[in-house]
């Protein structure tokens, strides 16, 4: 056991924590941080580590809206637990696109599209998106102030959206926020379906790689995945509240910006890179 190696493992989980929920794009930092703390480890590990740092992710979502989220809470009126069996439908249909074409393309994106070039030009793109659908609503009354006035309807859209994000450096935060706003929802209330989101479709990719990758690693390589995903969660639910907070007093321009800045290094990072190679 290697103190280097879990400081690493610790950084990579609270990089994570933070950009999974950020409209950031948590796959950006990801390569990035792997190529300045690179784990030494194998590729199915790292693999396998990326998979648990985010289930420790979305457990955060899970424990910070359990009560909102569980129609058999206890004390909860009947209204309130039709309510949120609609909202749980609601959730499962904005998830059938992504769901249906990432089964599809996932390996074609892993062996085509995960590279320096498509993640800063997503970060780039993204961001500009960002920055111009702020500027354009920026004296608009925004029509779904509620997460449970969200239709049917709207929430296919938004799933529509969220494939965008099978796109290596989009964020699924980032995707599914700009198609809630573009259809009417206030920043809050995309940002807190986007949360939602994440339960079924990330817990279904991570079970998908379980099972591809399995579960065979030495006792000291099943701590730093313990670790990685407790770093993960509490860093999560930091973010979370972070972002609800932002939101209600800023709009997302910064983050835009943020995002542009991000694509930049990355393209000067891959650039000089390559230039080093060729020597």
């Amino acid at each position: 056991m290697s103190i280097l190696e879990i400081l690493k493992v610790i950084i990579i989980g609270i990089v994570e924590g933070i950009t999974e929920w950020l409209p950031i794009s948590s796959t950006g930092h990801i390569i990035l941080v792997e190529q300045l703390f690179m784990l030494n480890a194998g590729e199915e590990f790292k693999a396998m580590f990326e998979v648990v740092i985010q289930l420790g992710a979305i457990l955060a979502v899970v424990v910070l809206y359990f009560k909102k989220l569980n129609p058999f809470s206890k004390g909860i009126n009947t209204k309130k637990m039709y309510l949120t069996i609609e909202l749980w439908k609601k959730i499962i249909v904005a998830c059938i696109p992504a769901a249906m074409l990432g089964l599809l393309i996932d390996k074609w994106v892993e062996a085509h599209l995960r590279n320096g070039f498509v993640i800063s030009m997503a970060l780039i793109i993204y961001g500009i998106l960002f920055i111009m659908i702020e500027n354009s609503n920026k004296n608009r009354v925004y029509s779904i102030r509620s997460i449970h006035s969200i239709d049917y309807q709207t929430a296919l859209f938004i799933g529509f959206f969220q494939v965008l994000a099978l796109i290596p450096g989009t964020s699924r935060s980032g995707a599914t926020i700009i198609g809630g706003m573009i259809l009417g929802a206030t920043r809050s209330v995309s940002a807190e379906f986007s949360f939602f989101l994440s339960i079924p479709i990330m817990f279904g990719a991570s079970l998908l790689k379980l099972v591809k990758f399995g579960f065979h690693y030495t006792a000291v390589e099943v701590l730093y995945l313990i670790i990685g995903m407790s770093v993960a969660f509490f860093v999560s639910l930091f973010s979370i509240s972070f972002l609800l907070n932002w939101v209600k007093k800023n709009d997302f321009k910064f983050f835009g910006y943020y995002r542009i800045g991000l694509g930049i290094i990355i393209v000067v990072w891959y650039l000089v890179s390559s230039l080093m190679s060729m020597k």
